[in-house]
């Protein structure tokens, strides 16, 4: 069966919503840096720490993780720092 929404790899990555881990002090270097970004077709990526495997037993009622999904985590001051880049509609 067709989702009704799938993700497009073959996408891009378009701008930065917020500001980078590095303006945030989130990351000590070059390879833990969370971040959000909107896609070229307005889809938004998040890079974030996989922690699905942690929460997949106890998700609240009518919460799925697919096969293929990830559940990730950022921290609360990069998606505060994105609020200004995210539109309303």
């Amino acid at each position: 069966m067709k989702r009704p929404w799938d993700a497009d790899a073959n996408t891009f990555l378009m701008r930065r919503l917020g500001k980078s881990p590095q303006e945030l002090g989130l990351t000590g270097g070059r390879d833990d840096c969370p971040d959000i970004w909107e896609l070229g077709n307005g889809d938004i990526a998040v890079i974030g720490r996989d922690v699905t495997a942690a929460f997949r037993d106890r998700l609240p009622d009518g919460v799925r993780i697919a096969a293929d999904e990830r559940l990730v985590i950022i921290p609360r001051t990069m998606l505060v720092a994105a609020k200004a880049d995210i539109p309303d509609a």
